[in-house]
C-alpha cells in the first residue's frame, strides 16, 4: 500500500471514531456517585503512550481494576495496578501494585478512622518485594457532592526486600509517617477531576521516604465510559529512583 493509501485509511478511522465519540456524547452524559441506593463501584482504566521513530519504538502500557465498597458507617476500597513498558525492546517498566483500604464513619464525621494494606513490586524503582499495613486518621476538609478534600496522616509498618546492589543491603524493615491528601472535583456533572498524593518519611531517617501522586483529568462520555488522561510520580528515595508517566486511554466504570 503506497503512502497515500495509508493516510486515506488514517482519515477513515479518524472520521469513524469521530463519528463514534459523537454519538455517544449526544446519547447523554451521565455522572453516577454513590447514594442511599448504589453501594458498589467496579472500575478498570486503560492507558497508555506509543512511539515509532527512525532511531526505534517505545511504549507503555497502564492498566487498573479498582472495586470500592461504600456503606453508611464503613467504606472499603481496593485497587490494582500494573504498569509495564520497553525502550528499543529493552525492559524499563514492569511495576505492579495492589493496596486495600477501609475508612470507618467517614460518611457521619468531620474526622474519622482509616486502615491500610499495601503490596509493591517494581522494576523501575528496584524493589522485589515490598508490604506495608497500618492506620490513623482523617479529616473530611471539604465534602460536597461535586468537591471533596480529604486529609489523613498515619503510620505504617514496612516489610521490604530491594535489589542488591553494593550500597544497599537486599532487606528492609521500617515504621513510615503516611501523610495522605485526596481531593475530587466533579464540573457539569461531566468533568472530573482528581488527585491522591503521598508522603512517606521513615521515621528512624528523613532521607528514607517514598513519594507517591497520581492525577487523572477525566471526560464522561457516558455513565460507564470516560476518556482519560493520568500523570503519576513515584519516588523511592533508598533506591535512588523514580519515574514519570503520562497517559492517555480510557476508563469504564459501574457504579451498582
Amino acid at each position: 500500500m503506497n503512502n497515500n493509501g495509508y493516510m486515506n485509511c488514517i482519515q477513515f478511522a479518524m472520521i469513524r471514531m469521530a463519528c463514534l465519540l459523537g454519538c455517544i456524547t449526544m446519547g447523554g452524559a451521565a455522572f453516577s456517585q454513590f447514594n442511599d441506593s448504589t453501594h458498589y463501584l467496579l472500575s478498570y482504566s486503560a492507558t497508555g503512550t506509543f512511539n515509532r521513530a527512525t532511531e526505534g519504538k517505545s511504549y507503555v502500557l497502564n492498566n487498573a481494576l479498582s472495586f470500592d465498597i461504600n456503606k453508611k458507617n464503613m467504606s472499603l476500597n481496593s485497587s490494582n495496578n500494573w504498569v509495564y513498558g520497553e525502550n528499543n525492546g529493552q525492559l524499563n517498566l514492569n511495576d505492579f501494585s495492589s493496596a486495600l483500604n477501609f475508612d470507618i464513619n467517614r460518611a457521619l464525621r468531620t474526622w474519622y478512622w482509616w486502615g491500610l494494606a499495601t503490596y509493591t513490586t517494581s522494576y523501575s524503582l528496584k524493589i522485589n518485594n515490598q508490604f506495608q499495613v497500618g492506620g490513623g486518621i482523617g479529616h473530611n476538609t471539604i465534602r460536597t457532592p461535586n468537591a471533596e478534600l480529604v486529609i489523613s496522616d498515619g503510620l505504617l509498618f514496612e516489610s521490604s526486600n530491594l535489589y542488591q546492589t553494593p550500597e544497599i543491603a537486599g532487606s528492609h524493615v521500617t515504621v513510615r509517617n503516611s501523610l495522605r491528601v485526596k481531593y475530587r472535583w466533579v464540573i457539569a456533572n461531566v468533568v472530573v477531576i482528581d488527585g491522591m498524593h503521598f508522603w512517606q518519611p521513615s521515621l528512624t531517617s528523613l532521607s528514607n521516604y517514598i513519594v507517591r501522586s497520581a492525577n487523572n483529568l477525566s471526560i464522561t462520555l457516558n455513565k460507564w465510559l470516560s476518556l482519560t488522561t493520568s500523570v503519576t510520580y513515584n519516588r523511592y528515595n533508598q533506591t535512588n529512583r523514580d519515574n514519570l508517566l503520562i497517559n492517555f486511554g480510557a476508563t469504564f466504570q459501574r457504579y451498582f
